[in-house]
């Protein structure tokens, strides 16, 4: 391709503008990620991405860059790929309360993501530091594995504020526990097994709630204490966004879905950090975690298909410049492909897989044809100074293709991935 006079080669710049970092340790010494400080600027919420889940560099990249964003550019939030529910008692152990020994009770039915290590560290830093590192669930109830996270404390703030609305509420939660498992991998199918009866009174039961919270809210507000109206209004919405996203799944699965209709949980993951950002301290800086596809604000498409609109993309409309997309990636090695399989605890198996070289036009091709190690590139820049663009990003063993350039506003590639050892899959 001929150079533009306007501009170079992606891989020319690439090879002239990205930074190279020199640790992969979480605890080694923090100055070769300086740069990072002038490329988030004061952004609000900087997301933290991953080609796939399960991946040992990736995880220990995410610890150094939340250690850097919290001791070195005043972040006071971790949120994560987990459930907003199930996330304030992360938050209160976070901030000291229990024991140490008590995160694995607290994690034990949830996918292994990679929340132990930095919620560990999270902890140990609270000990000494002013003000205390947050955390903060931001996904549907099990990640789509199960109702019953939202719904059992819903029920408990309706026993208090709407006695009348419980029976409702209890069937609800009847159905729903007849289909729980550890991930939608697991819950989906057994969702789609029920009798469409129940599907549907499980549907028009969580509407019918909804709508009431919404049209008694003065009457709710009244007979209790805001916040804990907006939780139980929070928590019902992600109950019936995690709904919504069955049947989604169940037409994807089917070849017969809506287009788009995935979206359902990353809009309820959009509407969540917002949640958060709405009620802590003004100017509170989140450190947001979850995989590529989750943080990218271009929409996803597959074989031509629109299949969904990121967390990512609702959050920049949301926030503008105040939202910061880091996508990370790997030139080479393996990655963790997960294969169906409800016999399992969360309904896949892992398999370690190698990666195929990078194909021509990939951000990955264009750092390895740079002959750059691990290093991180400021995507923003590239839109004005790069000739041509890269139009695909691995997503696990494959490519999800979009303008990667728009997609991020930064990427940060590593030479190889390896899948992390030793997982409770």
């Amino acid at each position: 391709m001929p150079r533009s006079s306007s501009g170079t080669l992606f891989t020319d710049w690439l090879r002239e503008r990205a930074v190279p970092l020199t640790h992969l340790d979480p605890q080694a010494p923090l100055d070769d990620l300086e740069p990072l400080r002038g490329i988030i600027g004061d952004t609000r919420v900087v997301a933290i991405g991953e080609h796939s889940h399960f991946i040992e560099e990736f995880a220990l990249l995410r610890r150094r860059l939340l250690r850097f964003l919290v001791e070195r550019c005043g972040f006071t939030v971790l949120a994560f790929e987990y459930g907003f529910s199930e996330g304030f008692p992360l938050d209160a152990w976070a901030r000291g309360e229990g024991t140490d020994e008590d995160l694995a009770v607290h994690l034990a039915t949830a996918v292994p993501v990679g929340l132990t290590e930095p919620l560990q560290w999270v902890r140990r830093h609270n000990r000494t530091a002013s003000p205390s590192v947050r955390f903060a669930g931001i996904d549907i109830p099990a990640a789509g594995g199960s109702l019953l996270p939202s719904l059992a404390p819903v029920a408990d703030y309706l026993r208090r504020i709407d006695p009348e609305t419980v029976p409702a509420v209890e069937t609800a939660m009847r159905i729903a526990a007849s289909f729980a498992g550890g991930s939608a991998a697991v819950a989906a199918p057994a969702w789609a097994r029920l009798p469409a009866a129940e599907q549907n009174a499980l549907t028009a039961i969580l509407a019918r709630l909804l709508v009431r919270f919404r049209s008694l809210e003065p009457l709710y507000a009244t007979r209790g204490d805001r916040h804990d109206y907006d939780l139980a209004l929070h928590r019902l919405e992600g109950a019936c966004h995690a709904d919504y996203t069955f049947r989604a799944m169940a037409g994807l699965f089917a070849d017969n879905g809506l287009t788009a209709d995935t979206s359902a949980r990353d809009a309820y993951m959009a509407r969540s950090v917002l949640w958060h950002l709405e009620r802590l301290d003004p100017g509170t800086r989140i450190v947001l975690a979850a995989h590529n596809a989750h943080i990218q604000t271009t929409p996803i498409s597959f074989d031509g298909r629109l299949t969904g609109l990121p967390m990512g993309q609702q959050l920049q409309r949301a926030l503008g410049n105040g939202y910061f997309a880091l996508g990370l990636t790997s030139v080479a090695g393996h990655t963790a492909d997960m294969h169906r399989d409800e016999k399992a605890p969360f309904g896949f198996t892992l398999g370690d897989t190698t990666l195929k070289p990078p194909e021509p036009g990939s951000v990955e091709a264009a750092f390895a044809d740079a002959g750059l190690g691990l290093g991180i590139a400021d995507l923003r820049r590239a839109r004005t100074e790069a000739s041509d663009r890269p139009d695909r990003i691995r997503l696990q063993g494959t490519y999800v293709r979009t303008p990667v350039i728009d997609a991020f506003d930064a990427v940060l590639t590593t030479p190889a991935s390896t899948v992390t050892k030793d997982l409770r899959i």
